[in-house]
């Protein structure tokens, strides 16, 4: 059988065709498209329709293929929302996460809310853009569309909505924000009543594999595609990759490396607890009932941010030339801690990473190459510190970890990761994020029983490489 998966990120979108028979997944990019947050008089949005005119010519594509596909799934990024009118009609753009809107609001919400009692009610991660305090801040506006919201409807909820008129809200997309009880997978409301907002603006949840509807009739007469459904997936992009994570037993860390890095363990109970606090760790949803205990960490955000520093100068690096200049720098001894608020959305990261490091004492980079070491040495030793952290709470022993994702590739990054964590390194699958979402398409359809036949399949079927430490 043929599935769809629409995985779309921040920086760029993909639809990957998956085909699943007698115990093997097949799988190939069909479509790839830009995403990029619009902004429009000081605020930060999503261009919902171009997204979706992006959905519909990859539709367009495959139908004219002639390849017949079971179902379609989308996942995408956390937190971020639009707003449905009465009528059912989309009420503006969605704001997007990186909205400074949110500065200084999670102070003002701990003032009704603590921020213990948040932390120990929802078990999510303090982060500014959290759904929680992006609601709260659009409340404050008084032009905001959330005043004249019904509901609101995550990301790839919304995307569904468009494609075929039904409305849901998928769990494992709903956990990031800040508003979700994990013992119960349920919305706490009072947290919004407590904040003088309506809590009818949060939806019934629903578990990944639920089906949301059918492709639109006026979408299929424009596309050619038949009436097929579109089902709830793991929405979250991480909760999809970690269904494609091709491990044997519990006993593996994750990292979905991006933009984002995303560390964790796969729990099957929330934790929530003082050192969870203390290390400020999420408890998001993930399939089968399970707990993606994790981290986020600034990933590759470093990177790409100084790439436009310096293509803003004329100089221009493909990947292959990125890791060979980091290569060639590999023993420059400074670093930062990527989690510095300062590198969350600087003017220039170049200037930033080197102004940090001045003040910090250490060596300033003198040319790119040193600070693409700089980088990869930053991000690596901040993961040693996490997957030391979920030791502490894991059950089990961590002895290897999986990396998924456009990071995967870099073969600099998984070895130097390896040589610093100690333990070896599964590089793959590059497209976990769409694998998983495939394969939770292929779970609905019957091919496959639970997460671990799922993991079995895809580690028969994708090509992975093993790192091992350099001791």
């Amino acid at each position: 059988m043929n599935f769809l998966a629409f995985d779309l990120g921040a920086t760029s979108g993909r639809a990957i065709l998956g085909t699943v028979k007698d115990g093997k997944l097949d799988s190939e990019e069909v479509y790839r498209f830009p995403n990029a947050v619009k902004e429009d008089g000081g605020k930060f949005y999503w261009d919902i329709y171009s997204l979706f005119d992006h959905f519909k010519a990859a539709l367009k594509k495959v139908a004219g293929s002639g390849v017949k596909i079971a179902s379609i799934g989308i996942d995408t990024w956390g937190v971020d929302f639009g707003c449905i009118g009465e009528n059912g009609e989309i009420l503006g753009l969605p704001r997007a996460y990186r909205d400074p809107y949110t500065d200084g609001i999670p102070e003002e919400v701990f003032k009704i809310i603590p921020k213990e009692e948040l932390y120990s009610v929802t078990g999510t991660q303090i982060m500014n853009f959290n759904t929680i305090f992006q609601i709260y801040a659009q409340h404050k506006e008084e032009d905001s569309p959330i005043h004249k919201a019904k509901e609101i409807l995550f990301m790839p909820d919304l995307l569904s909505y468009m494609l075929t008129g039904e409305r849901v809200c998928e769990y494992t997309d709903a956990s990031t924000s800040g508003l979700i009880d994990p013992r119960t997978r349920d919305f706490d409301r009072t947290l919004l009543e407590r904040l003088g907002v309506n809590p009818g603006i949060l939806r019934p949840i629903v578990q990944p594999g639920t089906k949301v509807g059918v492709l639109k009739q006026e979408i299929c007469q424009e596309t050619g595609m038949e009436p097929v459904p579109v089902i709830a997936v793991a929405g979250h992009d991480t909760a999809s990759a970690i269904a494609a994570v091709p491990a044997a037993d519990e006993h593996f860390a994750y990292l979905s490396s991006g933009t984002w890095s995303l560390m964790g363990i796969e729990s099957p109970v929330p934790v929530i607890n003082d050192k969870s606090y203390e290390y400020n760790v999420t408890n998001e949803g993930g399939i089968e009932g399970t707990t993606r205990f994790l981290k986020n960490i600034t990933g590759m955000w470093l990177l790409e941010q100084s790439r436009k520093t310096w293509a803003a100068e004329g100089r221009e690096y493909n990947y292959a030339q990125i890791e060979e200049m980091g290569r060639s720098e590999i023993d420059f001894p400074s670093t930062i801690n990527p989690d510095d608020p300062r590198f969350a959305a600087p003017k220039d990261m170049d200037a930033e990473i080197k102004k940090a490091l001045a003040e910090s004492g250490q060596k300033v980079p003198e040319n790119d190459a040193q600070m693409i070491s700089c980088i990869y040495h930053s991000l690596t030793k901040r993961y040693k510190e996490v997957i030391a952290m979920f030791q502490e709470f894991a059950s089990f022993s961590i002895d290897k970890l999986h990396v998924l994702g456009g990071g995967s590739a870099n073969k600099l990054v998984s070895q130097l990761t390896a040589d610093t964590l100690g333990i070896p390194v599964i590089a793959g699958p590059v497209e976990g994020t769409a694998i998983g979402n495939i394969m939770l398409q292929a779970k609905v359809a019957g091919l496959v029983k639970d997460r671990w036949e799922m993991r079995r399949i895809i580690a028969d079927s994708i090509e992975v490489k093993t790192y091992t430490p350099n001791i």
